[in-house]
């Protein structure tokens, strides 16, 4: 057998193992987190839950989405079942010793790629993979380099993509990142808001898997 189809089917294999013993749900609305499990190959459904996304002023870095992806698990504790996996996940950006999470409107947007624009920052993800038996929390964070963006650039940007569901208030997959973004040091995928190297090795570690 050639060995690129062995790898093939063993890649399925693997994925249809963990799709026997878990039905797994995804707690998020994000349209790129979704797709990211379906390129995966895993069937899910999506399940959500209000949370209201506070945390203590004395967390800091990876603190802030760790806490923050295990409290959106934290609704599924009295009726996830046995057969179930819940999978949350929370992206912030840190800059100057500060979190930067989604814009409240076009202003503030701008006024968060302003203080990006020509400066490192970091994109740092939780993810909270939840069982009945437990919940293990994998962390990844990636610095991205910003060029020097003109006033213009930052508002048509604003205007035609309102990145206003993403933290940071940019999206490296869009315009911005094509004509913004220098370097990346780390995964490109947890700037887009998963570490899927991550999460997809800690599912084939799962018992039984």
């Amino acid at each position: 057998m050639d060995s690129y189809l062995w790898i093939a089917i063993n890649y399925f294999t693997m994925l249809n193992t963990l799709l026997e013993q878990y039905n797994v749900i995804l707690a998020s609305g994000s349209p790129r987190r979704q797709q990211f499990l379906k390129d995966l190959n895993i069937p899910h459904r999506v399940q959500l839950f209000d949370v209201e996304e506070i945390y203590s002023d004395t967390l800091t870095k990876e603190e802030i989405p760790a806490y923050l992806a295990t409290l959106k698990a934290s609704p599924f504790d009295a009726i996830l079942k046995q057969n179930e996996l819940v999978i949350t996940s929370d992206t912030i950006v840190w800059h100057k010793d500060k979190a930067l999470g989604k814009p409240k409107d076009a202003k503030e947007a701008f006024q968060t790629l302003k203080t990006l624009s020509g400066s490192m920052h970091e994109v740092i993800t939780s993810v909270c993979v939840k069982t009945v038996k437990n919940a293990t929390v994998l962390t990844d964070s990636t610095k991205v380099y910003f060029s020097n963006l003109t006033d213009e650039e930052i508002q048509f940007y604003i205007d035609t993509y309102q990145p206003f569901d993403k933290a940071g208030s940019y999206g490296i997959q869009e315009w911005i990142g094509y004509i913004g973004v220098e370097k990346i040091e780390g995964s490109y995928f947890n700037v887009m808001g998963l570490p899927i190297h991550k999460l997809y090795q800690h599912l084939k570690s799962l018992e039984g898997f």
